[in-house]
């Protein structure tokens, strides 16, 4: 069995998830390696892609999702990633009832109803390209939204809840349908700060840190999960949350392409990631 890793030019040998899962692979008896998303190759070499830390896709999302339904077999599913690679979904997901942060999209003007709120693109990873506004900032802010717009980009302004400086986000990763671990990720986005590069750019931004899922959490995970189309075939997802002002989690994101699943944080999680793999091939 061979199996192709996918990442980008930007990190040829893979990020810290893709060589950890190479050693878990690798003591299954399955070769695995990293390989350049748009490098060009024959991918019919490998018996299975598993999409990973393909970064840098964002500037070219239908090259990116052509090259998805190009492979012989991929996980997760081409249909998936095109999906999921538009932050619209969270439209999909608010419909069938899945408590989700509240999101205007291409509005004509900042919000005057919320004291702190994110302008951000529905296509973007890491927080690029995206900006926490607050009282005063308006005129920046406003010059942020229509620079995204005048780019033909859809636009997404959501509020800025407290929590996210109090708490944090929780990120629950699942692994073949079933809950595997938990993680905490800090503060991202800096007030007056402007818009903001990728956050691996700063390693100061977003630290994580291991956590422990709650029932509520987990519920919130599930309903999304259930909402996807065509997920039935996810072989890993992680579902981003923050309590919402009653405190109640509240969907952020639900990353189904090429997510960090923090396997460095969780003993056995590269492992449990490993069989699930090669489960699939046999």
């Amino acid at each position: 069995m061979t199996i192709a890793l996918a990442t980008c030019s930007l990190l040829p040998d893979g990020s810290d998830d893709v060589q950890d899962l190479i050693g878990a692979l690798a003591a299954e008896g399955a070769g695995a390696e990293p390989v350049i998303w748009d490098a060009g190759i024959d991918w019919t070499r490998y018996d299975l892609v598993v999409i990973r830390s393909t970064w840098d896709y964002t500037a070219r999302r239908d090259e990116f999702t052509a090259w998805a339904r190009s492979l012989p077999r991929v996980l997760n599913p081409a249909e998936v990633v095109r999906w999921n690679t538009d932050k619209r979904y969270l439209r999909e997901l608010a419909g069938a009832g899945v408590p989700v942060v509240p999101t205007r999209w291409d509005p004509d003007d900042v919000p005057s109803d919320w004291p702190e709120y994110v302008i951000k693109p529905a296509v973007s990873i890491g927080a690029g390209d995206t900006a926490r506004w607050g009282p005063g900032e308006e005129d920046a802010a406003r010059a942020h939204l229509r620079s995204l717009r005048e780019a033909g980009r859809t636009v997404m302004v959501q509020p800025y809840l407290p929590a996210v400086d109090t708490v944090g986000e929780t990120a629950l990763i699942f692994c073949d349908g079933e809950f595997s671990h938990a993680c905490r990720k800090a503060q991202i986005l800096t007030a007056g700060a402007g818009v903001q590069g990728h956050v691996r750019d700063d390693p100061a931004r977003g630290q994580v840190t291991a956590s422990t899922a709650t029932d509520g959490e987990l519920e919130v995970a599930r309903r999304a999960l259930a909402a996807v189309p065509h997920g039935d075939d996810l072989l890993y997802a992680r579902v981003d949350m923050i309590p919402g002002p009653d405190g109640a989690p509240m969907l952020i994101e639900l990353e189904l392409t090429e997510p960090a699943l923090y396997l460095h944080h969780a003993p056995g999680s590269a492992g449990r990631l490993a069989k699930a793999i090669i489960s699939r091939l046999r």
